[in-house]
């Protein structure tokens, strides 16, 4: 249920970008994630804007005027792209703007700590005086910052609260 409307960043090694940095305090492994590649529009809308406007135009020529060729010709079949959108029925119709809408990934992992710019994990706060940071634990033991179990959104929150 966590949302994030942050840039989004395709590499040659996978996703990134401050969405994929955020959602990665959420993600476990083995779990999808939605991505909304139209945000704040809706694509069946628009997809049906254009059958109406131009019903001979191909798909692939409709959506590339939304996102990047490339990534059309990677998310959708040849077939289906080659198409003209009066040869689509409703259901096709329907599906890609489900796809556009709600892309749907399950991602194979992360690049783990080489390249982390927050790693989960450290010292319980709960165990921390707030007011000394001692440990609970163990007297004149104190901690802050990085060791702590302690990460927020990106924008310089983790920094702040440091």
């Amino acid at each position: 249920g966590t949302q994030f409307s942050e840039a989004l960043l395709f590499t040659h090694r996978g996703l990134s970008g401050p969405a994929i940095l955020q959602i990665s305090n959420y993600w476990q492994a083995g779990q999808s994630i939605s991505i909304n590649l139209l945000p704040n529009e809706s694509a069946k809308d628009k997809i049906e804007l254009a059958l109406a406007n131009h019903p001979k135009q191909s798909l692939r020529n409709t959506i590339s005027q939304w996102l990047p060729k490339r990534l059309v010709e990677a998310l959708f079949e040849a077939a289906l792209l080659d198409k003209a959108l009066n040869q689509l029925g409703h259901g096709e119709r329907e599906q890609i703007a489900q796809d556009l809408n709600e892309w749907s990934i399950v991602m194979n992992g992360t690049e783990g700590y080489r390249t982390a710019e927050v790693t989960l994990g450290g010292v319980d706060t709960n165990e921390l005086s707030s007011k000394t940071m001692q440990s609970s634990k163990v007297t004149g033991l104190y901690f802050i910052g990085e060791v702590m179990d302690v990460s927020g959104w990106l924008g310089g929150f983790n920094f702040q609260w440091a």
